[in-house]
């Protein structure tokens, strides 16, 4: 099992649970589905909500959230050879969260822009939404007009 990055043997007995050879007293009831556990792990009670993933579970508990791998042992010896796959950084973009008309873009090509300054605004379901800039930067190019109609993920604008 991993949390986050971090690796952890878990071995469940009928007997016992053990964590990286350590024996953890653990009481619980469970069925599959339930998405709150009430659990008493070495004497200190805990609840976490628990929701399942691809890879294992996302589990939050006293404000956290955290990703937990489960995979069966003669797969987890594997899972090391996997190449991780990293997002394409799309801070630079503009992208229309939603399909709608563009009503108004609030600058031009070579215009300065701060990180929360309003860009764009939107219109969706006769309500107006205002995109604004996740970063400090230049506008490189606008792709879009005001009054046209924009898909999903549609580029509004570059930055630089």
């Amino acid at each position: 099992m991993t949390i986050g990055k971090a690796p952890y043997e878990v071995v469940i007995d009928e007997d016992m649970v053990t964590v990286n050879g350590a024996e953890v007293e653990l009481a619980l009831e469970y069925t599959p589905g339930d998405r709150f556990i009430e659990a008493e792990v070495d004497d200190e009670d805990v609840t976490v909500k628990i929701e399942t993933t691809r890879v294992g579970f996302r589990m939050t508990t006293r404000g956290a959230i955290h990703q937990v791998g489960c995979l069966p042992t003669r797969v987890a010896s594997l899972s090391q050879h996997m190449i991780e796959k990293i997002p394409p950084d799309l801070s630079r973009f503009l992208i229309c969260p939603m399909p709608g008309l563009l009503v108004s873009l609030h600058v031009g090509e070579g215009d300065k822009v701060e990180a929360g300054q309003p860009l764009a605004v939107v219109e969706a379901m006769k309500m107006e939404n205002i995109l604004r800039a996740e970063k400090t930067g230049v506008v490189k190019s606008l792709n879009a007009k005001a009054g046209e109609s924009l898909a999903v993920d549609a580029i509004i604008l570059e930055l630089e």
